[in-house]
C-alpha cells in the first residue's frame, strides 16, 4: 500500500471515529433532556424514557468501532422519541408542567 493510500484511509477513519465521538457527545447532552422530562411527565414515563435511552447508548458503544457513521440517526431518533413521548403525553394523557 502506498503512502498516499494510506494516509487517505486513515484520514477517512479519523474523521469516521471524530463523527462517531460528535454524535455520542449530542446522545449524552440528549439524555439531559431525557432525565429533565421527569418536570412534565410521570415517573414511569421518565423510567420507560431512560431505558430507550439507555438502549441507544448501548446501540451507539457497540456501533462506535464498526460503524460510526450510523451513530449520527442516534441523536436524532432519541429526540423524535422524546419529543413524541412527551407531545402525545401532553395531548392524550394531560401532562403538563
Amino acid at each position: 500500500m502506498t503512502d498516499d493510500v494510506r494516509a487517505t484511509t486513515d484520514g477517512r477513519r479519523v474523521l469516521s471515529l471524530v463523527v462517531g465521538g460528535l454524535a455520542m457527545a449530542a446522545l449524552l447532552v440528549i439524555g439531559f433532556y431525557y432525565l429533565a422530562s421527569g418536570l412534565v411527565a410521570p415517573l414511569w414515563a421518565v423510567v420507560g424514557l431512560m431505558i430507550i435511552w439507555v438502549a441507544l447508548v448501548v446501540l451507539g458503544i457497540r456501533w462506535f468501532r464498526s460503524h460510526p457513521w450510523r451513530l449520527v440517526a442516534l441523536p436524532v431518533i432519541a429526540v423524535l422519541v422524546w419529543l413524541g413521548a412527551l407531545t402525545l403525553g401532553e395531548r392524550l394523557l394531560g401532562w403538563t408542567a
